[in-house]
């Protein structure tokens, strides 16, 4: 009996040393620990990239949608610890990102793009946005001071989480009188992640490298030279996040090593610049070649 007694306790403690701690949700700690494991690492200043890939469409009253172009992106981010004035530990974030526009039939990075809708061919600008910091520290609570409540969702031994951002600013490129005339930048982005729930729980875990889906409604590019003309553009891609930035596909690699350099690291943790858009890099390559005294526009 004490041989039996002996091994049951044994077992008993093996199963307590190995029994998965999970994560609160519902603490603040907890709602702060899930955010950093889907959008970077609950460790400081350790990189991770996301990619994803889809498709463009254009869409006009009256008419069928197009096809537009291909897509392929990248983040690259860190976060690190921040604390307020309780004492108590958040985080921010910091990032960079890429998005090429690609031949739908070819999958080439486009460098010029005949417009379906004017008949021109333009020069293709593509997304380079650095940075992409969040706008200020993640300590877990909501904007009515409470704890915050994850919009994550568990569906059987999956987890699910759905964020709608509608954008609606100031448009860097329109005068000063758009409260009258118009000119504001109006969008929707919409984000999906995805994983196993037991990943994300796990208090051992450190990240987890969730599957996304990201869709978009907008106006037109600017380097579209659309000049007014009514319609908007939904964007459709998927992705994941990458164990390493190695794991990029190789045309996103190259693109960076020949063209934006700066975009194979995340901004330093502390870094103060206000974000990019690709309405303000628009605007910097427009006034940068008015400044030359070469053509602004876009086109040729």
């Amino acid at each position: 009996m004490k041989l039996i007694g002996f091994i049951a306790g044994a077992l008993i403690a093996t199963v307590g040393l190995t029994a998965q701690a999970e994560i609160d949700m519902n603490s603040r700690e907890g709602v702060v620990a899930i955010n950093r494991k889907i959008q970077c690492s609950t460790e400081d200043n350790v990189e991770k990239t996301y990619v994803w890939h889809g498709r463009a469409y254009a869409r006009r009253q009256g008419e069928r949608d197009k096809l537009l172009f291909g897509l392929l992106g990248m983040n690259v981010r860190q976060c690190v610890t921040v604390t307020n004035d309780k004492g108590e530990d958040g985080y921010r974030q910091v990032s960079r990102e890429i998005m090429l526009y690609l031949d739908p039939q070819t999958g080439e990075i486009l460098r010029d793009w005949e417009n379906p809708y004017t008949g021109e061919t333009v020069e293709v600008i593509h997304v380079a946005n650095d940075p992409v910091n969040s706008r200020g520290a993640n300590f877990g609570y909501g904007r009515d001071g409470k704890v915050a409540q994850l919009p994550v969702k568990m569906v059987g031994d999956y987890w699910q989480m759905n964020i709608e951002v509608p954008l609606f600013y100031y448009n860097v490129l329109a005068g000063e009188y758009q409260k009258y005339v118009g000119g504001t930048y109006h969008a929707t982005e919409m984000f999906n992640f995805y994983g196993m729930a037991d990943e994300l729980l796990d208090e051992d875990n450190t990240f987890v490298n969730p599957g996304v889906s990201w869709v978009r409604i907008s106006q037109w590019l600017p380097w579209m030279e659309m000049n007014g003309r009514d319609g908007v553009m939904y964007f459709n891609a998927q992705g994941t996040k990458l164990d390493s930035w190695d794991d990029l596909p190789k045309m996103m690699k190259d693109e960076i090593a020949a063209s934006y350099p700066d975009y194979r690291h995340a901004p330093p943790g502390d870094d103060a610049r206000p974000n990019e858009t690709s309405w303000t890099y628009f605007k910097k390559i427009f006034d940068q070649r008015a400044a030359e005294g070469g053509d602004k526009r876009g086109g040729h």
